[in-house]
């Protein structure tokens, strides 16, 4: 078999695994991720059409693309078509972080739909902790006994643009079951100083590094195969 004409296949095999990279890259941008509930769950987004219950099926969790904020959540139908809500979130952290999506709820009466309370995306520490508007918080607060974040914006059901301007505005409190305002570290676990990870990914990540080495091997390769052709011959 003659080797030289492998290169060109196994470079156009390398090129190939190259070009999957940005959508690798961007899945880790944004954590999307595909969720599916077999019960209707409340959430504390805002979107124009006014969805405060996600009646069940599969949805589309993914962080806003906004490198200035990265905890605001989008919850979008199961291919993306429909944005469902737009949610204010803050970091939460975990010491031990797991190979798949967790979602956890706060509880509620029966007959009342669960509540979103977080989200962790597989692998990472932090998770996204939901912010309620206050009476709902106020509400979930006496219901467990527990203090539950909210915001006192009145965020207006507007276009998502500026729902998200709304949003990066907004203060985020912590409400008690007797209603008064406490520190956020009840709600959430402040994060180690030693196991901070980056929220972002480095500006530089790009496919194109790859390709290039990629490229440069190719040709190293094939110029060695024909030194050695030519010294056989």
């Amino acid at each position: 078999m003659n080797l030289l004409k492998v290169i060109p296949t196994v470079f156009c095999a390398a090129l190939m695994g190259a070009a999957f990279l940005p959508n690798l890259q961007a899945d880790q941008w944004n954590q999307k991720t595909v969720v599916t509930f077999s019960e209707p769950v409340q959430t504390p987004g805002v979107h124009v059409e006014g969805w405060a219950v996600l009646p069940a099926g599969t949805y589309v969790f993914k962080l806003l693309n906004s490198p200035s904020d990265r905890h605001i959540v989008q919850i979008f139908n199961q291919d993306e078509t429909t944005l469902y809500a737009t949610a204010l979130a803050i970091p939460n952290y975990r010491l031990q972080p797991t190979g798949k999506t967790v979602i956890t709820f706060w509880e509620t009466p029966p007959g009342v739909p669960a509540a979103l309370r977080a989200w962790f995306y597989p692998g990472n520490n932090f998770g996204q902790e939901f912010v309620y508007p206050k009476q709902t918080a106020l509400t979930l607060a006496k219901q467990t006994n527990t203090p539950v974040l909210y915001t006192p914006a009145a965020i207006a059901p507007e276009e998502p643009v500026a729902v998200v301007a709304q949003l990066k505005a907004a203060p985020v409190q912590a409400v008690s079951p007797a209603g008064e305002d406490v520190e956020i570290a009840q709600v959430v676990t402040p994060p180690a100083a030693t196991s901070a990870l980056p929220e972002s990914l480095p500006k530089t990540a790009s496919s194109m590094p790859l390709i290039g080495l990629f490229g440069l091997l190719a040709l190293g390769a094939a110029g060695t195969l024909k030194f050695i052709r030519v010294r056989a011959l």
